[in-house]
C-alpha cells in the first residue's frame, strides 16, 4: 500500500490516547500501515537480561500506531493537514492542500520564501491604503475647518 507519510515528516496525531500531541516519524510500515513517531504511544516493556552484562528492567520505548490516525503538519502554514499531490519543476510532489506548499523536503525551503514575499506584499499594501486613506482625510480635514472658521467670522 501507498503511504502519504514518510519518514522525517512532522505530523499531528488526531485520535487515539495520544491525540494533539505532535512527533517527528522515525519509521514507516507501508505493509501494516503503520507509523512509529517520536514520543508518541510510548509502551513499558520488561526487558531481561541476555548476558552478564546486559541489565534487565523496565524500558519505555514508542510503538507503532495506525498512519490513519496522523495527519501530516504543513511546514509553511504550521496546520496538520491532507495530502495532495501535484508537480513542481516537472516532479511529482507531495502538496499541503491549505496552503498548497510542498511538503518534501527539497522544495519547502522555496516555499517558505514565496510564503514570506507574500506577506511582505500583503504588509506593504496594507501600508500603501493606510497612507492613502491617512492623506484623503488630512486632505478632508482643512476643508471642514474652513468652513467651520468662516461660519465664525460670519456670526461675529
Amino acid at each position: 500500500m501507498k503511504m502519504t507519510i514518510k519518514t522525517g515528516d512532522n505530523v499531528l496525531v488526531i485520535a487515539g490516547k495520544d491525540k494533539g500531541k505532535t512527533g517527528k516519524v522515525v519509521a514507516v510500515n507501508a505493509a501494516a500501515n503503520k507509523v512509529l513517531v517520536e514520543n508518541v504511544n510510548v509502551v513499558t516493556k520488561h526487558q531481561k537480561p541476555r548476558s552478564q552484562q546486559d541489565k534487565g528492567g523496565i524500558v519505555k520505548k514508542s510503538a507503532p500506531i495506525e498512519a490513519s490516525n496522523v495527519q501530516v503538519v504543513c511546514p509553511v502554514c504550521g496546520k496538520a493537514t491532507r495530502v495532495a499531490h501535484g508537480e513542481v519543476d516537472g516532479k511529482k510532489v507531495r502538496t499541503c492542500k491549505k496552503c498548497n506548499a510542498s511538503l518534501d523536503k527539497e522544495y519547502v525551503k522555496a516555499s517558505k520564501k514565496e510564503a514570506k514575499k507574500s506577506t511582505v506584499k500583503a504588509s506593504e499594501l496594507k501600508g500603501a491604503k493606510l497612507k492613502a486613506a491617512t492623506a484623503e482625510t488630512a486632505e478632508e480635514a482643512p476643508k471642514k475647518t474652513t468652513k467651520k472658521s468662516t461660519a465664525k467670522k460670519v456670526s461675529e
